[in-house]
């Protein structure tokens, strides 16, 4: 194998597969990355057996072959070699070379057949977007997604596929995130999917908005492709929660803030809630809002906010950070809370156009029970 290429493609390539490289691994092959020189190029290939990332880039290659390398150390060498043309070589031995102006490196790879193979999804018949689509519904979903593990099929993000519509849903059970958006390419079949948030993490990292996405799915795996990138997933298994059955029908309180406003006042008082529940309280009365912690050993701090309040006055105790993660992923100036009790789910939606008129995003957030309620 024997290519030439510049130290800025090179990094750049590397830096896209380099997050699916495990940090850990039992299998020290998965600690390497598949290096290809093909006649289109340079191909850079990552994978944990979950996700997996395979990038080409443009490079002179002169002779073909393939080996994996050890992706921290390429990273590291590459990072620290001055711009200008890099040349590889590699021999029979499974060691490379590594030449750019008078820096010399050699690294010891593993052969190319110990590493696994992507999984086998087929792109015939199935789905086509822009990831600018995608990348929309990513960015105001995928944050509700739950972390714990006590409850596996919440880990994951639900993807509905409609002949004319994308909806994406995540919950961690005490709070929701559901945008729809319309898709005018169009799909081949509907489907239900559960994806991992990594691999999502993934498509909104390397993918340029105006690239038109190919998806592809096989039993357990899903696939997505551009022109020069791939990315491979694990989905999640098992049917999703029923999110229609929480989601209230008939909250008639509503409360309108200005977003940064708001942010700004939780963001304050929740210095002074308690640790482990993060309690903010809100108290509604008139067109003012008082956002207010309290906790015995550090005092009390409470901020108040212009607002718009319809409905009987009320006070509702919320988690901050839950409320903050919510609202940053909120894209309009002004919010509206849909209220009905102090232990009912709330709904907090934007306040006007998203970017297209047809586009839907409604939130959702549990309270908390306040400690003098009754």
């Amino acid at each position: 194998m024997k290519f030439t290429i510049t130290r800025d493609q090179l990094q750049q390539g590397l830096v896209a597969v380099a997050a699916s490289v495990p940090a850990k691994t039992t299998l020290p092959v998965l600690s390497n990355i598949l290096v290809e020189a093909t006649k289109d190029g340079l191909r850079l290939s990552g994978t944990d057996l979950d996700i997996s990332v395979s990038t080409t880039i443009a490079a002179s290659v002169d002779q073909e072959g393939a080996i994996t390398l050890p992706a921290k150390k390429l990273v590291e060498i590459v990072r620290e070699l001055p711009s200008g043309s890099i040349r590889v070589t590699s021999s029979g031995e499974q060691r490379v070379a590594i030449e750019c102006n008078r820096a010399k490196f050699k690294l010891l790879g593993l052969p190319r057949e110990e590493y696994p193979a992507f999984p086998a999804v087929k792109f015939d018949g199935g789905w086509k977007c822009t990831a600018g689509e995608l990348q929309k519904l990513i960015a105001h979903v995928a944050f509700a997604a739950s972390t714990e593990e006590s409850r596996p099929i919440l880990n994951g993000v639900h993807w509905e596929l409609k002949s004319d519509r994308m909806r994406m849903v995540a919950t961690n059970g005490h709070r929701l995130a559901k945008m729809d958006i319309p898709l005018k390419t169009g799909v081949a079949d509907e489907a239900k999917l559960i994806v991992p948030p990594k691999a999502l993490d993934q498509i909104r990292r390397l993918f340029n908005a105006e690239d038109e996405v190919e998806i592809g799915k096989s039993e357990n795996h899903l696939g997505f492709r551009t022109a020069g990138t791939q990315i491979y997933t694990r989905l999640i298994e098992g049917p999703y929660p029923n999110y229609e059955q929480v989601i209230p029908k008939d909250n008639p309180r509503s409360l309108t803030v200005t977003r940064s406003d708001l942010m700004e006042a939780v963001d304050i008082v929740a210095s002074h809630a308690d640790s482990n529940t993060q309690q903010v309280r809100f108290s509604l009365k008139g067109n003012q809002l008082a956002v207010s912690s309290a906790t015995a050993d550090f005092g009390a701090g409470e901020q108040k906010v212009d607002a718009e309040y319809q409905g009987e006055d009320m006070d509702i105790g919320y988690n901050a950070r839950y409320l903050l993660q919510t609202l940053r992923n909120i894209p309009t100036e002004k919010v509206v809370f849909r209220l009905k009790t102090a232990l009912s789910a709330g709904i907090v939606e934007p306040v006007g156009a998203l970017t297209q008129a047809d586009e839907e995003l409604l939130c959702l957030v549990m309270p908390l029970r306040l400690p003098d309620a009754g």
